[in-house]
């Protein structure tokens, strides 16, 4: 058997999984090589998984989210009003099928953009797509897209992707325009995807930050419905890093 041609073809057909795995077993005694159907079931599954690999690290790019995070790396504890029961509810991202909503709130700094990241990059993992982005990063961007006549196309972007991250809610002011593009975001997206909101303002004043009654109304009512609500407490993680070092 020509172990080199092999491994030869299995670059040429891009089935990097397969090769990788296989130069590993030939590192192996030869008394220790699996069988030939056993070698079979293992070469398909490194493909698999190598395949699922980087099917997840090219959504996580894509997504361009503000950290690198993990559900195995949110530090849950009671003090931050963060349950188990309920992360765990979360982490096989079944609210994304449904198109539930989940609205991050609490103090800077105390690793609201961190949940959601981690969430994000779960879906990711999952096969969902998904998109991180600032609300200042919204509104600047929302303003160019005006500008250049590429409004539709911007919006159409924000409606693609499985979970929309709007990070930073309420940190700067609205008008008229952002919440025209936050309800035709959430039109767009209502019953069929997901957004995961984070803000500092308790959610008991979002009603009021939106500001026009009328808008507010359509705003919250697609937001809220079926909404997971999280509310993070305790002071600021970035506070307590500072104080360790």
């Amino acid at each position: 058997m020509n172990t080199s041609q092999t491994l030869q073809q299995l670059q040429s057909l891009r089935l990097s999984g397969m090769y990788d795995h296989y130069k590993e077993v030939l590192k192996l005694p030869a008394n220790q090589h699996p069988d030939g159907h056993e070698l079979l079931a293992l070469l398909v599954q490194a493909e698999e998984q190598s395949r699922t690999n980087r099917k997840t690290e090219r959504y996580v790019k894509l997504a361009r989210f503000r950290y690198q995070a993990g559900l195995s790396s949110v530090d849950i504890t009671a003090e931050r009003g963060l349950e188990k029961s309920a992360l765990s509810a979360l982490s096989d991202c079944s609210f994304i099928n449904k198109g539930e909503n989940i609205l991050i709130t609490g103090a800077t700094g105390c690793g609201k953009s961190f949940l959601a990241t981690a969430i994000g990059q779960q879906a990711c993992s999952l096969g969902y797509k998904a998109l991180y982005i600032s609300m200042p990063q919204l509104a600047d961007q929302l303003i160019m897209s005006v500008a250049d006549a590429s409004r539709i196309k911007f919006m159409t972007r924000l409606a693609k992707p499985h979970i929309l991250i709007l990070d930073d809610f309420g940190i700067t002011p609205i008008d008229d325009m952002m919440r025209i593009a936050l309800l035709q975001i959430l039109e767009d997206r209502y019953d069929r995807k997901s957004i995961i909101i984070t803000s500092q303002l308790p959610f008991n004043t979002w009603y009021e930050y939106l500001g026009e009654p009328t808008l507010a109304d359509a705003i919250m009512d697609r937001l809220t419905a079926g909404a997971h609500k999280l509310e993070l407490k305790g002071d600021s993680l970035r506070k307590h890093k500072r104080n360790k070092i």
